[in-house]
C-alpha cells in the first residue's frame, strides 16, 4: 500500500511566503488606520468640520475629535454640524463642555451650523459656541428635561404575575414600574428635573448672554424655527453650512477658500459585524431605572 504523494517543499515554500506577506500587510493596514492622523501634512490652515447627528447617547467620539483637532496647530477653527433632537444629559454636557476648553484651553474659534433639527440636547452643545448659524426652516430651541416612566402594574395583575421589591430604604425602588407612583416620589423626581433644567437655563444665559429671566421665559420645552430663534437671540444667524464654514474661517483669520477636513472614518470590525451580520435583525434596547434626557418629544 503505497502513501498518497505529498506537496513537495519547493512547492509549499512559496505558500507560506505568501500567507505571511498577506498577514503583514493586514497587521500594517490596521495599524496604520489607528495611528496615523486624520490631517494631511500640507501645514496649510484648515476648518475641522465635526458632525454630531442622530440621538445624543454618547460622548466620546465627539469629545476625542475636539480635543484631537483642538490639539492640531493647522486647524484654525472647527464647525459642529449638529442635526440632532438631543439625548442624554450628561453626553449633552460632556460636549458642552468638550467646546468650552476648546475654546479656552486652545484658544480656536468653534462654530456651531444647525441642520435639520438641533433641539434640546442639540441646542445644549449649540450654546458653548463663539456662533451659532441656523437655517430658516431648522428646528431648535426644546429648552427642558424629559423623564419617561412606564407603570406595568396592571398589566402584571391581569397576567397574574406579583412584583416583589425587598429594599434597605423608603426610595430605593423610586420610579419602579411595578407601583404606582406616590406623591412623595413624584416630588424627589420634581425636584431633580427642576435642577437639570435650571442647569440648562443657566447653560443658555451663559452661552448666549442672556438675562436668566429671559430664558426662562423661553424655557418651557416648546421649539422654535431658525427664523424665530435668531428673534429670539437664540441664535446668531441665519445660513446653511457653507456660511457657517465661511463664518468659523473669518473669525480664525483665513483668507480666501479654507480647505475644511472630517475626522477619517476608521475601519472597526465591530461595526463592520455589527452592519453586515447583525444590521437586519431587530436590536431590543432596554432601559431601566430613571433616566433624564435633554431631548425633544416627537
Amino acid at each position: 500500500m503505497s502513501d498518497a504523494p505529498s506537496q513537495p517543499p519547493g512547492r509549499r515554500k512559496p505558500l507560506r511566503i505568501l500567507f505571511w506577506v498577506l498577514l503583514i500587510g493586514l497587521v500594517v493596514v490596521l495599524v496604520a488606520n489607528a495611528l496615523l492622523s486624520d490631517l494631511d501634512l500640507t501645514g496649510e490652515d484648515r476648518i475641522a468640520l465635526i458632525r454630531v447627528e442622530g440621538v445624543i447617547l454618547d460622548a466620546q467620539q465627539t469629545v476625542s475629535e475636539l480635543k484631537k483637532f483642538g490639539e492640531t496647530p493647522s486647524v484654525k477653527a472647527i464647525v459642529l454640524r449638529i442635526d440632532s433632537p438631543g439625548g442624554g444629559v450628561v453626553p449633552s454636557q460632556e460636549i458642552h463642555d468638550a467646546v468650552l476648553r476648546v475654546r479656552n484651553k486652545h484658544d480656536k474659534a468653534v462654530v456651531a451650523s444647525m441642520g435639520t433639527v438641533a433641539a434640546s440636547g442639540g441646542y445644549y452643545i449649540a450654546v458653548a459656541t463663539d456662533r451659532i448659524i441656523a437655517n430658516p426652516g431648522t428646528l431648535t430651541g426644546s429648552i427642558g428635561v424629559i423623564m419617561e416612566l412606564a407603570n406595568l402594574e396592571g398589566l402584571l395583575k391581569k397576567i397574574g404575575v406579583q412584583s416583589v421589591v425587598v429594599k434597605s430604604g423608603l426610595h430605593k425602588d423610586l420610579g419602579s414600574p411595578f407601583r404606582t407612583m406616590s406623591p412623595e416620589d413624584r416630588r424627589i423626581l420634581q425636584t431633580v428635573m427642576d435642577d437639570v433644567h435650571s442647569q440648562f437655563i443657566e447653560a443658555v444665559a451663559e452661552g448666549r448672554s442672556l438675562d436668566i429671566r429671559e430664558v426662562t421665559r423661553l424655557a418651557d420645552g416648546r421649539i422654535f424655527t431658525g427664523r424665530q430663534a435668531k428673534d429670539a437671540k437664540l441664535v446668531d444667524d441665519l445660513g446653511d453650512l457653507e456660511d457657517a464654514i465661511r463664518v468659523a474661517a473669518d473669525l480664525a483669520g483665513i483668507e480666501g477658500e479654507p480647505k475644511v477636513v472630517e475626522p477619517r472614518k476608521r475601519f472597526s470590525i465591530r461595526e463592520w459585524l455589527e452592519s453586515h451580520l447583525f444590521g437586519t435583525l431587530p436590536r431590543l434596547d432596554f432601559q431601566t431605572g430613571v433616566s433624564l434626557k435633554y431631548l425633544m418629544a416627537f
